[in-house]
């Protein structure tokens, strides 16, 4: 399969954007593609070679897994490069526009086994939630 490229803009500078994306205490707060969804924990060692684990649950407990991989390259307030323990490559981008503004570019290689379409509109619906996550905080 093709990698899946999704982007959003947000009216927040870099800094904070990156902030946002990296620090545990945050991605719990946004990692999840809707509403009946939770990341009830979030590790992260955000260095090269360190690895994070996320947890993602149904609200309603019927399902959860674990979403966990190694970094892979750190450029601060620029670029997050890391495989996920299946071996596929995510690149995420962090490019600021103006002093105020920047645009997050996520490129993934898609799980073979799931529909393109479904994986597009879930890693868009988590990305979606970060972008109101850090615009309203």
């Amino acid at each position: 399969m093709e990698p899946i490229t999704l982007d959003i803009t947000i009216l927040k500078p870099a800094s904070k954007v990156w902030e946002y994306f990296t620090q545990s205490a945050h991605i719990t707060k946004w990692n999840f593609a809707t509403n009946d969804w939770t990341c009830p924990s979030a590790e992260n060692k955000l260095e090269v070679g360190g690895h994070f684990d996320y947890r993602m649950e149904a609200k309603d407990g019927t399902f959860g897994f674990n979403f966990k991989g190694t970094f892979d390259e750190i450029i601060p307030f620029k670029l997050l490069r890391y495989h996920l323990d299946d071996g596929r490559k995510v690149e995420v981008t962090f490019e600021e526009t103006d002093a105020s503004t920047t645009i997050v570019t996520q490129t993934f290689e898609p799980d073979p086994s799931q529909p393109a379409q479904m994986q597009r509109e879930g890693w868009y619906g988590i990305l979606n939630n970060f972008h109101k996550y850090v615009e309203n905080n």
